[in-house]
């Protein structure tokens, strides 16, 4: 995995005031130049200017809610100088297939993408804004029926981070079974399921860092032995031998590369946010 100057911060969904108050506290000034893309939302607009008035609320005054929809394409002039002069971009939660069929192919996230990498930028999402990070992502698959074959599906996601797959609302919508499905069936990939309210930072495209109250669960099928994926016919249950989990919370971090679980450095500032009375934004 390449290293790159950006932070990806993903939250879980639910109460994400949390969120909010991470990238205002501990991540950008209040002079940063933040973008809200509400594409996934059904009320788009609603929802994008909800989330900026949410950053101004806490001081942040150059908040701006870039429309991204049927009637308003993705590489106007406009969007393109902006997306050029961001520090933050934050997407909401909603439908993740469509945030990222409008944004897949255009000449705003191949620049995105690109000061991602070379430029220390933010691009953070909650629920659907999260699971559109990888170049993968789940899109289907509930419960048990998630570890039947056929049943979990996975599609093109914008492609910041590769080789992970960032499956959100995890424990609240019993989504275990579908994570593990999704790396057993491609074990190059790392499963990173995130709880409501807790969430993610990857620094350096390679450690990931938790933040809120809950638990993130790592699955890793590096090490699997067995699997029948290949050989079962579709519909029927899967099988597979030596399937790797972690639990992380605040305190702890995952190298993906490495395939690392360890404490971050004492010498490090944790970081902390609290969620509590906070309204559910999407």
């Amino acid at each position: 995995m390449e290293e790159v100057k950006g932070k990806l911060i993903a939250l879980g969904g639910g109460y994400d005031d949390g969120l909010i108050k991470l990238i205002h506290s501990k991540i950008c000034s209040l002079t940063s130049r933040i973008e809200v893309i509400a594409t996934a939302a059904t009320e788009a607009e609603e929802s994008g200017q909800a989330y900026k008035e949410a950053f101004e609320e806490l001081g942040c005054h150059n908040v701006r809610f870039m429309r991204i929809d049927e009637e308003h394409e993705a590489d106007i002039p406009d969007n393109l100088k902006r997306i050029k002069q961001a520090d933050v971009i934050f997407f909401t939660g909603g439908d993740q297939v469509r945030l990222a069929s409008f944004l897949n192919g255009s000449e705003l996230l191949r620049i995105l993408r690109k000061r991602y990498r070379e430029e220390e930028i933010i691009v953070a999402g909650t629920s659907a804004g999260a699971a559109i990070m990888s170049d993968r992502m789940i899109y289907d698959g509930y419960g048990h029926y998630s570890l039947i074959k056929g049943e979990m599906k996975t599609t093109t996601g914008c492609s910041f981070i590769k080789k992970v797959f960032i499956d959100t609302h995890f424990a609240e919508r019993g989504r275990f079974g579908r994570l593990a499905h999704a790396v057993a069936h491609d074990p190059d990939y790392i499963g990173i399921g995130l709880s409501e309210e807790t969430g993610i930072i990857i620094k350096k495209g390679n450690q990931v860092e938790v933040f809120g109250p809950g638990v993130v669960t790592i699955i890793d099928a590096s090490e699997v032995a067995f699997s029948n994926l290949r050989e079962v016919e579709e519909n029927e249950p899967i099988a597979v031998e030596n399937l790797k989990m972690h639990l992380l919370v605040n305190g702890y971090r995952y190298c993906l590369k490495e395939h690392l679980f360890q404490p971050v450095a004492a010498t490090a500032t944790l970081i902390h946010v609290d969620n509590s009375a906070v309204p559910a934004k999407g």
